[in-house]
């Protein structure tokens, strides 16, 4: 085949170390613009972001060029290396550990597209922890509480 055709659609989830409130609205936006520069010029398509003071999601057309991993892995390593030089946050800024997945098909991504974008509304009536631990049972992932978040030390 002369063509590699492909529609992978991701919607990732990760958190500020020890999900501290660090994330401060007034460089929101940069931090959403920086993180859609890393994904783009990866060679993927940012559909959505969004952040609230302690974790950020993201909707990414990913091309299968690279791992998600590896992905995932520079978008928090150059996006908290940014934050700590620009020294936005009030104190040392890191990503947790780790990220959540979630793969999404071509007709739910209005519907994705849409629960990311209100973030804000919808952590008014519930806690990351629970929104996370919502996405790992409706998507079906096995998991042990025990280990879903690094808690501070």
């Amino acid at each position: 085949m002369a063509n590699t055709y492909t529609q992978i659609q991701i919607h990732a989830v990760y958190a500020v170390k020890h999900r501290h409130a660090l994330i401060q609205k007034k460089w929101q936006t940069e931090l959403h613009k920086y993180t859609t520069g890393i994904i783009t010029n990866q060679g993927h398509k940012l559909l959505a972001i969004n952040s609230v003071q302690d974790h950020l999601h993201l909707l990414i057309g990913m091309r299968p060029v690279q791992s998600l991993s590896d992905l995932m892995e520079e978008v928090k390593r150059s996006s908290s290396k940014w934050i700590n030089e620009k020294q936005l946050a009030s104190h040392h800024f890191n990503w947790q550990a780790g990220f959540g997945a979630f793969s999404v098909g071509s007709s739910s991504i209005p519907a994705v597209v849409n629960y990311i974008m209100n973030q804000e509304e919808h952590h008014r009536k519930k806690t990351f922890r629970e929104e996370y631990l919502e996405l790992l049972k409706e998507y079906d992932i096995n998991f042990d509480e025990r280990y879903i978040f690094q808690e501070p030390e």
